[in-house]
């Protein structure tokens, strides 16, 4: 009689991972970089302060042994202010530990795939086995053949005595497209982003950085534009991303989608699309002379159907648009509701929590679309 087996569960007392005083305010330094915007001075006056309020350091290893470190490691450096006077200033290398950092907080929990290159749903001519057979048929390369398989038939088909390969032996291997994808990431930066003592801007930066970091490291053949948009828009580069402020300004979505399908046009892949993170109504256009025309009550019709315009030239282009809209008015998301059925493309109506990774599945996705 076989002895059944048993598994059982052992508790103990939750011990926190071992960390150099270092690595335990380094994590918190990234985070209140992304915060201050990039001001790495305001950021070690708020370091200094949770110090003082939360004992993060003792006499064996400082703030300013941290700072020390910082510089040793190439995080931070010295340089010249605009006044002329001597500061400190970030580098890349903390530019790039911050894009990790936010991957790892939004997308850390999702397994991750080998390749890093975008999947068809399809079978077909392609360059990633499936390991799935059938059998040859005329116009198969021959680089498609399996060889061990087409062997094998052989083998059975005429024995060994008489051994002998015909084209009813062959097998070929399915295989999967590579796609590339190029995304247009669009944030708005209007003033209604940090209105109502929310601050809506911080989130949208760390998804922007993440899925900088997710294309560029998983999915190099991949493009990501990132572009911002308040009276007007304009480009930004992934490097800029820890330092964007929102300002004093209008929401004018209409800049931001024509900037977005100009950028579009320019990429010689099949599939494109736009992500649009807001939380506010366009409230702003700029006419033909060259002067703005701006009105926040409710939703102006002029600027409303400007937008439905620029859907539907998306559209027309085959670049879908997925709105992530962080505002809840009834009337915003009938105007979202009628923006996405004039794109044919998604809409989600969410808040800050889990916008990551929402933004993450619906690339996942997109991705996956047939190359025509």
């Amino acid at each position: 009689m076989s002895q059944e087996n048993k598994r059982a569960f052992y508790f103990k007392l939750y011990e926190p991972e071992n960390q150099s005083p270092f690595d335990k305010l380094f994590a918190i330094f990234k985070e209140l970089i992304v915060h201050t915007s990039g001001d790495l001075d305001e950021a070690l006056n708020w370091l200094r302060e949770l110090d003082k309020e939360y004992q993060l350091t003792d006499e064996a290893y400082t703030i300013d042994d941290f700072i020390e470190d910082l510089k040793k490691r190439g995080y931070i450096r010295d340089e010249t202010k605009e006044d002329g006077s001597p500061g400190l200033g970030i580098t890349a290398k903390t530019e790039r530990a911050i894009r990790q950092q936010a991957l790892d907080t939004i997308f850390g929990d999702l397994k991750r795939s080998g390749s890093g290159n975008h999947k068809s749903k399809h079978p077909g001519s392609g360059d990633e086995h499936t390991g799935e057979f059938r059998e040859y048929r005329f116009g198969d390369s021959l680089e498609k053949i399996s060889l061990t398989e087409s062997l094998r038939n052989a083998q059975i088909n005429h024995g060994m005595d008489q051994f002998q390969l015909s084209e009813e032996d062959l097998v070929v291997e399915e295989s999967l497209h590579k796609s590339q994808m190029s995304t247009v990431l669009m944030i708005d930066i209007s003033h209604s982003m940090i209105l109502y003592g929310e601050d809506r801007i911080t989130p949208a930066k760390k998804v922007a950085m993440a899925l900088a970091e997710l294309i560029t490291t998983r999915y190099p053949k991949d493009t990501l534009d990132i572009l911002v948009f308040g009276n007007d828009a304009w480009s930004i580069s992934i490097k800029d991303l820890p330092y964007l402020k929102v300002g004093p300004y209008h929401t004018n979505t209409v800049a931001g989608l024509q900037l977005a399908m100009d950028i579009l046009r320019r990429k010689r892949n099949t599939n494109k699309q736009i992500f649009m993170i807001t939380d506010g109504k366009p409230s702003c256009v700029k006419l033909p002379n060259g002067e703005y025309y701006m009105n926040s009550n409710g939703l102006d019709e002029y600027i409303v159907d400007k937008c439905y315009t620029q859907a539907q030239q998306a559209r027309k282009l085959h670049i879908p648009i997925t709105t992530f809209m962080i505002a809840r008015d009834q009337y915003l998301q009938r105007f979202v509701n009628e923006f996405t059925q004039a794109n044919q493309g998604k809409a989600f109506y969410t808040g800050l929590k889990g916008l990551g990774e929402m933004i993450f599945e619906d690339y996942e996705t997109n991705r996956k679309k047939r190359i025509k």
